[in-house]
């Protein structure tokens, strides 16, 4: 794999990785890179220093190539709760209460979110009800 430094029509910088040259040129053509930032598809290869590889350096890369991953997936998971909880009505301590007279046609159908204990849950949804818990995030718990 060859890590290229890319950069997209707006100036905004990141890193890709394609197996080579000609990879990276396939799915530029083909509409497959993009700018992480702007979702632009005009992206280019900036100049680069070339990398030699040792066993520390190796180990390192892959170590910030996770660090990177984790990063991307923890900000998707982020904005996914963002997306929730700003299009549902939080009802508090409510939630097993409402959620049962949504279910059952008692209240208006919308979404909702709220706390509930494990024994309210596991009520919920032996009564067919559809819950999921929203995550606990770093930001959330500091």
């Amino acid at each position: 794999m060859i890590r290229y430094s890319l950069t997209c029509d707006h100036a905004h910088a990141f890193d890709g990785w394609f197996s080579g040259s000609a990879d990276f040129d396939s799915q530029r053509e083909r509409g497959l890179v993009s700018c992480p930032v702007c979702n632009s598809q005009a992206i280019d290869k900036t100049l680069m220093a070339p990398s030699v590889s040792t066993g520390r350096k190796k180990e390192a890369m892959h170590t910030l190539a996770m660090d990177a991953g984790k990063k991307e997936v923890l900000a998707k998971i982020r904005e996914t709760v963002a997306s929730i909880r700003a299009s549902a009505e939080d009802v508090g301590d409510k939630f097993p209460e409402e959620a049962r007279k949504i279910h059952y046609g008692e209240a208006q159908e919308r979404g909702i979110i709220g706390q509930a204990s494990i024994e309210d849950v596991k009520a919920l949804v032996e009564e067919g009800i559809e819950v999921a818990p929203l995550p606990l995030l770093p930001d959330d718990v500091n």
